[in-house]
């Protein structure tokens, strides 16, 4: 009787075990399954961020096709820079002072392209509506002046690193050139000082130019300029890397290239300047701080000339930009700006 006992107590413990096994084994299966999942879908997001640049590349070179910018069956020609001035759906004013004072209009833009292989666009993407009153607006002006470059990307101020990647992308996709340059649409540019600037790092395949700088991470919520991932930067009080300053800086093909095909993995921090520099640690760039990129506005350009230091750029520190740029870009233009025959004459 005991030994009848025990034998059934065994049998009911090994069909008790027998039920974990096939429990433990189902939620192993459950387990893997959920990680192939992830990994698949982590593929597949993949493929559509190449699929939808591919697209957005597409996109903008049928635009500049159908816009009279390339000639037929020279799309692919080399070009020495493109220029990318960041904008908004408000600074119409701010992009009709740029066109009326530094930015070549019509056909002189043209043989600016042919001639001396410089390429400017006004850089922007899409309302959050698709279609609306925004992008009219946007789309009745590039039938005047024709010298925008649409972006597959959705305008919001929290979005200008991924703006940023997405401008490199696009425009390495389009245009081969040696160098790629972002420039707020506040700033006064002197194209032939930028331009013999830029010739002497032609040779250089990761090169990165701009005014260098190294500021405080601010941690105070609420505050211009908060970082909210402040705490990966160490202790309170570090600085950021060092990288450029936001209102202008130009990077080599490569880089370019390298933002292109790897953009779905860049991190994006609120601040598009230091965004862009994060991109860069690890590999190897050389970092260029040239300070003509950065003059100041008069009279700080006009002792800067006297001494012989032409500037390529300039804005005012304390407003990142020119300060009412719309009012005051004729003045600085006229005060700042390169001799008229300069870029005409500009070998590079």
């Amino acid at each position: 009787m005991l030994v009848s006992l025990s034998m059934d107590f065994l049998l009911y413990n090994c069909h008790i075990c027998q039920g974990k096994k096939v429990e433990n084994h189902t939620s192993i299966n459950s387990l893997g399954q959920i990680s192939n999942t992830q990994y698949d879908i982590s593929a597949l997001d993949s493929k559509i961020s190449n699929i939808e640049m591919k697209l957005a590349a597409a996109k903008a070179e049928q635009r500049s096709l159908l816009s009279g910018d390339t000639a037929s069956g020279n799309s692919k020609r080399k070009y020495f820079m493109v220029i990318g001035i960041n904008t908004a759906f408000s600074s119409r004013k701010r992009r009709d002072s740029v066109r009326t004072t530094w930015m070549p209009q019509g056909e002189a833009r043209k043989k600016l392209e042919k001639e001396k292989g410089i390429v400017i666009r006004f850089v922007i993407g899409h309302s959050s509506t698709a279609g609306g009153i925004l992008d009219k607006a946007i789309e009745a002006e590039e039938m005047v002046h024709g010298d925008f470059l649409r972006l597959e990307h959705v305008e919001g101020y929290l979005e200008l690193s991924a703006k940023t990647k997405t401008y490199f992308s696009t425009a390495v996709g389009l245009w081969d050139a040696d160098f790629y340059i972002k420039v707020d649409d506040d700033v006064h540019v002197n194209l032939a000082t930028l331009g013999t600037i830029l010739a002497g790092h032609r040779k250089k395949h990761r090169v990165y130019v701009g005014c260098m700088k190294s500021g405080p991470v601010l941690s105070k919520r609420g505050v211009k300029y908060y970082e909210p991932e402040y705490w990966k930067f160490g202790e309170a009080g570090n600085k950021y890397f060092r990288h450029a300053t936001g209102q202008l800086y130009a990077i080599s093909k490569d880089l370019a290239t390298y933002i292109s095909e790897n953009q779905h993995i860049l991190h994006k921090y609120v601040n598009e300047d230091v965004s862009l520099g994060s991109w860069f640690i690890g590999l190897d760039v050389e970092h260029v701080d040239d300070k003509r990129i950065c003059c100041g506005t008069p009279p700080d350009c006009e002792w800067k000339a006297q001494l012989g230091s032409v500037c390529a750029a300039s804005f005012d520190w304390k407003c990142s930009g020119i300060c009412r740029s719309v009012e005051r870009m004729v003045e600085v233009h006229r005060t700042c700006g390169e001799d008229v025959n300069a870029l005409e004459h500009a070998s590079f």
